[in-house]
């Protein structure tokens, strides 16, 4: 499997209860998003509003992964999770099987 996913990676609870509380209740919640994850992520794709492009099943940690696979594309996210690396947000703009 493939996605393309964007996060913002904070490194505490209140923050990302913040950023995703400021997500959910935006108009435009994607470019939210961007300009959250712009401000405030510490994960160098930042810089490139989060975009972490795609990925292939197995690259990332599997907290991670798990979110992932389990969100329904474009859709707003619900929760935060916490890895090794800290408190993410993550948007899913798609998921691919490989024959597709």
């Amino acid at each position: 499997r493939f996605a393309h996913v964007r996060h913002i990676l904070v490194p505490n609870k209140p923050e990302a209860k913040l950023c995703l509380e400021a997500i959910q209740e935006a108009k435009k919640p994607l470019k939210e998003f961007k300009k959250l994850a712009k401000k405030y992520s510490t994960c160098s794709s930042g810089s490139k509003k989060g975009d972490l492009g795609e990925f292939v099943e197995g690259q990332m940690v599997q907290e991670f992964e798990d979110e992932v696979w389990s969100m329904q594309p474009e859709s707003v996210p619900q929760r935060f999770i916490k890895t090794q690396f800290g408190f993410h947000i993550i948007w899913v703009h798609s998921i691919k099987l490989p024959e597709e």
